[in-house]
């Protein structure tokens, strides 16, 4: 990052030649929770390349990485407000705090495939979604990463749904996560991510779910060593940035952010697709993690599709969820 005093010879520069301090100069500040090592990480860090390698002007990016500005919940809050935080990538379920419909496109159980979730992705179908964050939220999606499987980890065996009946596990904070987690028997309550690997240790939670990476990343087979093939959730983590930023970019700029967030966010959806088994294998090998084959997911279907349904129909999203059931 430029230092203090060149920044300041810049903008002087800038406006010896009657240009404004924001075209000579646009700094972005990201966040991520994880180390450079992480998917996500490595996606913002393709965005910040693609950006600069698209726009013609300076742009200057500070991201901060480990956790250093927060958790998911801070970085929505602060994305709205247009404060500390310009672009991240976040879990739609953190968002519903502002967006009641955003979850719909991370619902457990939604594609039925990798082939399903990308083609989803890479059209123009959750457009109505992206809409709604933007004016309820001030929060613009300009990509689309994910692609991790979501499984069930906890401290004891899960491998069915007599065992997962009562299973007390950590949601995310949408009510549509409990929902159907509900309605499968098991006992979901919302925790904040970052209380996760205590309450389990002091056993106020006997499981979460989550995909490899960040079970990994965060050491969570310390707790929960036990991994159960549930394959509930394919990801949908999308690439954001704060309505206020962006509208304040000069258009051009607006332009280079959209194409790279596009293109990054199609880079991360293949480098953690791709990863996802591998880091499941690897914590298996290195004997952090035992891994369990589910017996019941079809059952599990069933359960949730009226569940699946009844959230469509209170958001008045009933089309959007039958156009991507059938792509």
């Amino acid at each position: 990052m430029l230092n203090f005093s060149l920044k300041a010879a810049t903008v002087a520069a800038a406006f010896a030649c009657g240009m404004s301090a924001v075209e000579a100069q646009t700094t972005l500040k990201g966040a991520s929770m994880f180390d450079e090592e992480h998917a996500f990480t490595k996606t913002l860090r393709e965005f910040e390349r693609l950006v600069g390698e698209k726009y013609d002007g300076d742009v200057d990016f500070d991201l901060r990485l480990n956790g250093e500005l927060g958790v998911e919940s801070d970085y929505v809050t602060y994305l709205n407000q247009g404060v500390a935080v310009d672009y991240t990538i976040l879990a739609p379920s953190n968002m519903a705090v502002f967006s009641e419909s955003i979850p719909l496109m991370d619902m457990p159980f939604l594609f039925r495939d990798l082939d399903h979730w990308n083609a989803v992705l890479s059209s123009d179908v959750l457009a109505p979604l992206e809409d709604d964050l933007r004016e309820a939220a001030g929060i613009v999606i300009i990509g689309y990463h994910g692609g991790g499987v979501r499984n069930l980890a906890s401290a004891e065996p899960i491998t069915n749904m007599e065992e997962l009946a009562g299973h007390r596990m950590r949601v995310m904070g949408a009510p549509i996560q409990a929902q159907t987690f509900g309605a499968v028997g098991a006992a979901p309550s919302a925790i904040a991510y970052n209380e996760v690997y205590n309450a389990i240790q002091t056993g106020v939670i006997a499981g979460f779910e989550n995909e490899a990476a960040s079970i990994q990343n965060l050491k969570f087979y310390e707790v929960s060593p036990h991994i159960s093939l549930t394959q509930h959730t394919i990801t949908v983590r999308p690439i954001v940035m704060s309505a206020k930023t962006f509208d304040a970019l000069p258009e051009d700029l607006q332009a280079a952010v959209m194409e790279a967030g596009a293109e990054a966010g199609a880079f991360g959806r293949a480098l953690e697709s791709s990863a996802d088994g591998k880091i499941l294998q690897e914590m298996a090998d290195a004997g952090q993690i035992v891994i369990h084959e589910f017996e019941g997911r079809d059952q599990m279907l069933e359960l949730v599709k009226p569940v699946q349904d009844t959230y469509a129909a209170e958001l008045d999203a009933t089309e959007l969820l039958a156009e991507i059931r059938g792509m």
